[in-house]
């Protein structure tokens, strides 16, 4: 397969998805810092706030917030 001379390929990102760090810097909860997370054997639940012992993906993600910089080098 080949592609144009001028073939632009794109990209991006999701915050909930890489950044983590969801409650630093004054940052305010989002619908996606309390969703739980979701699979076969777990039913995706949107709690009133953060609950202890409830796992949220999006609270880790893959760091991004605080590994950036070695992730862009």
């Amino acid at each position: 397969m080949t592609f144009p001379k001028n073939f632009l390929w794109g990209g991006a990102i999701s915050a909930n998805q890489c950044e983590g760090a969801y409650d630093v810097d004054g940052k305010g909860l989002s619908s996606a810092d309390i969703a739980t997370v979701c699979n076969p054997e777990h039913k995706r639940e949107y709690t009133k706030g953060v609950i202890e012992g409830k796992y949220y993906p999006s609270h880790e993600a893959i760091d991004f917030y605080n590994r950036y910089k070695e992730d862009i080098a």
